[in-house]
C-alpha cells in the first residue's frame, strides 16, 4: 500500500525532528530512519496496528516516544497525526474524524 501524510502530519514530523536535531545532532536523523521504517511497515500491513478508536489506528516508533496516528483507505494508509507520547489522544480523534 502506498503511505501519504496529511499537511498536518508532515509538519509534526518535520517539527519532531527538528526539536531532536537541535537536542544532539544525528537524532533528528536517527528519527527520520525510524519514522521511514515505521512507514515501512505501515504500507506492508497497516492492520497489524492496533485501532484506537473508529477507524483510527497508531503505530509507535520504537526508540522515540512518537506514535503516527493513521487510517487505512481502499489503496493507501494516511497519516493524519505524528504525536508526542504525553500528549492527549484526543487530539489526534481531532485529525482522525
Amino acid at each position: 500500500m502506498r503511505v501519504t501524510l496529511t499537511s498536518e502530519a508532515e509538519g509534526e514530523l518535520v517539527d519532531a525532528r527538528d526539536w531532536y536535531h537541535a537536542q544532539a545532532p544525528g537524532t533528528g536523523l536517527r528519527f527520520m530512519t525510524e519514522y521511514r521504517a515505521l512507514a515501512t511497515r505501515l504500507a506492508d500491513n497497516p492492520r497489524q496496528f492496533p485501532i484506537v478508536r473508529g477507524e483510527m489506528r497508531r503505530a509507535g516508533f520504537q526508540h522515540f516516544p512518537y506514535g503516527l496516528y493513521f487510517r487505512i483507505r481502499a489503496d493507501e494508509v494516511e497519516i493524519f497525526a505524528c504525536f508526542y507520547g504525553p500528549r492527549n489522544p484526543r487530539q489526534g480523534q481531532r485529525h482522525g474524524q
